[in-house]
């Protein structure tokens, strides 16, 4: 069954480890769960408050790490991840998901100042402090491809299984690289999301068959995720019947791409895409307006966040597309429920990806409680175990995964920054419109 979404407050506490410092930070559970209905139908059935029971002294700990890049550009899109993923662990202590046992949290940044986003070294040191915690027995994240790729062999040697809620590069979880990120054998790299194997490619079909582009730019930042999602675009796009007019990757610690954005223009392509997160992609909106203001322009999830939007402001990231890994959920009646109690717990409202994490977390827990129930201990290899054959109830739907660890869902999701005056600047329901799934190759 789901985890239930809790409704009442509740003086409940959860651990949560903090660069592997404990520290309690008090929570709002409630008092009521979701019923064997699904949470995708939002179909809530009251539980009494009498069925909740704390946890207790002699109730076993196991640990979640929670990995994700805090620090840097994409920090603020990292703390909404988090959060579901929290939130999710939180409703399942609060209501003793789980009989005799308690999820701590472990939770780690693997982004640096150095690097100003994700850092692959620091990525693997997250993944190793893990593994070293013989109590760590799942954990959500990475945010960013490049930090999976760090991070992936090292967490299949400690047969330590992780769910991503949205890093998308397809190559980690391809069994043509399993002696390069699964050494030890089994999958232990799960997605809550789509790869860019869809992501690239239905971006690239919406441009020929919608906006009918018959030519386009490509850019990247040189990162893993970013890379591997333009070159799918681009031989999608070829494909299609686009002309490549050129391709050039940026530097993400530059401050100009002044020269390159010339060079664009001098060509007058019909688009610009850019395969990247959010370091060079903000630098690379505010110039793209002053030089190329009137060019179609569009990425992947990595340009879908808030920081596309109040750090790049209006109006200089209107009219960008973006594209998500993930069905379209935030905003919506079917997790209205789900974004009233994450904005009470945590003072803002929950986009896409914070969903994709709450939805990671039900998995977990739902993987743990099977264990469980069982009578088998509770460890790392058992929990894989359940996980790879997960079939659970979640907001986006029933979440199962291949042989590999990829969701069986494919769906990709289109928006436009299109702004809304009346809305806060950096709500990011009200100032990426929604437009469509991308069409499927």
């Amino acid at each position: 069954m789901a985890r239930g979404l809790l409704t009442h407050a509740a003086h409940n506490t959860v651990q949560i480890t903090d660069q592997g410092d404990f520290t309690m930070i008090t929570r709002r559970a409630a008092a009521q769960a979701l019923a064997s209905a699904t949470l995708s139908a939002a179909v809530l059935a009251a539980v009494g408050a009498t069925s909740l029971s704390p946890a207790r002294a002699e109730d076993k700990v196991v640990k979640v790490g929670i990995s994700l890049s805090l620090t840097g550009a994409d920090a603020h899109s990292a703390n909404l991840i988090a959060n579901g993923a929290i939130l999710a662990i939180e409703q399942a202590n609060a209501a003793a998901e789980i009989p005799g046992y308690k999820i701590e949290i472990m939770k780690l940044d693997d982004g640096t100042a150095t690097a100003g986003q994700y850092d692959p070294a620091q990525a693997a040191t997250n993944a190793r402090k893990m593994v070293s915690d013989k109590d760590v027995v799942a954990a959500v994240g990475p945010q960013m491809s490049g930090a999976g790729k760090a991070m992936a062999p090292i967490l299949s040697q400690g047969d330590l299984a992780t769910i991503t809620p949205s890093s998308t590069n397809p190559d980690i979880t391809n069994p043509k690289f399993a002696d390069q990120y699964r050494p030890a054998g089994k999958p232990i790299y799960f997605r809550t999301v789509t790869t860019d194997a869809f992501q690239g490619p239905n971006m690239a079909n919406y441009m020929a068959e919608t906006l009918k582009v018959k030519s386009v730019y490509v850019l990247d930042d040189s990162g893993a995720y970013g890379v591997g999602l333009a070159d799918a675009f681009q031989a999608q796009a070829e494909k299609k019947g686009i002309k490549v007019m050129g391709r050039d990757r940026l530097d993400p610690k530059a401050a100009d791409y002044t020269a390159v954005l010339t060079k664009i223009k001098q060509l007058n392509p019909d688009a610009l895409y850019y395969g990247g997160v959010l370091q060079a992609g903000v630098k690379l909106a505010k110039q793209a307006y002053d030089i190329v203001p009137n060019m179609i322009k569009a990425g992947g999830d990595g340009v879908y966040g808030p920081e596309m939007l109040n750090a790049v402001g209006y109006p200089a990231n209107e009219g960008w597309y973006a594209t998500i890994a993930s069905p379209h959920l935030s905003g919506s009646d079917k997790v209205g429920e789900f974004s009233r109690l994450y904005a009470s717990r945590f003072g803002e409202q929950p986009d896409d990806y914070a969903i994709t994490a709450y939805d990671a977390g039900l998995v977990i827990v739902d993987a743990i409680k099977r264990v469980a129930a069982s009578g088998k201990p509770v460890t790392r290899d058992a929990v894989r175990d359940a996980i790879q054959t997960s079939k659970v109830p979640t907001l986006q739907g029933t979440v199962s995964f291949d042989a590999n660890g990829d969701l069986a869902d494919r769906t990709v999701s289109i928006f436009q920054i299109k702004q809304d005056k009346s809305a806060k600047p950096d709500d990011m329901d009200k100032q990426y419109r929604y437009i469509a799934v991308a069409p499927q190759s």
